[in-house]
């Protein structure tokens, strides 16, 4: 979503808008469809002015489909967080390279009088993207020697099988 920042009024403005998952910038095609579908990301927020300096305080509520990371299966993750930025005009070229602080993580530069969101919107669906996403918190995964799903049922194989790599320190006592 793109504002002229000269149409915000002093008392600020309401935002309410939803994203597409396609139009996310910043997420490749290859990127979504590898990692995880995303079907629309809806935002509320509001934005104020002090001079030249904007600031966003927002909300995005979306959800994510991906595969399991232990047992494969389609999994659901529920996106809902709070977010704010301050965004400033883009300093000028030629600066000397700085070292970021915590506070700068929610600092955001705009070019000209049109601000873009979606760059904003797209950092914040990938900041909550855990590491591992299992389907649920119980999920038993797959077997490791022949990639039995256990959340569907038991198999015969044998739990103590030792990975030959390891199998010199069995002989080490304690």
């Amino acid at each position: 979503m793109k504002i002229n920042i000269i149409t915000i009024p002093e008392e600020g403005l309401s935002v309410q808008f939803s994203l597409v998952g396609a139009l996310l910038p910043g997420l490749s095609a290859e990127t979504r469809q590898a990692a995880f579908t995303l079907e629309k990301v809806d935002v509320t927020g509001s934005i104020r002015r002090y001079r030249q300096s904007l600031f966003f305080t927002g909300h995005l509520d979306t959800e994510l489909k991906t595969t399991c990371a232990r047992c494969l299966e389609e999994a659901q993750l529920s996106v809902q967080v709070d977010f704010r930025y301050t965004l400033l005009p883009a300093p000028g070229a030629g600066k000397d390279e700085i070292e970021l602080q915590t506070e700068d993580l929610e600092i955001a530069h705009y070019d000209g009088e049109i601000i873009d969101l979606d760059p904003l919107i797209a950092e914040q669906v990938l900041l909550q993207i855990p590491m591992k996403i299992l389907c649920r918190e119980s999920c038993r995964g797959l077997c490791l020697q022949c990639g039995t799903n256990l959340n569907l049922g038991g198999c015969d194989c044998s739990k103590d099988v030792i990975d030959p790599r390891w199998a010199g320190l069995k002989s080490i006592k304690m």
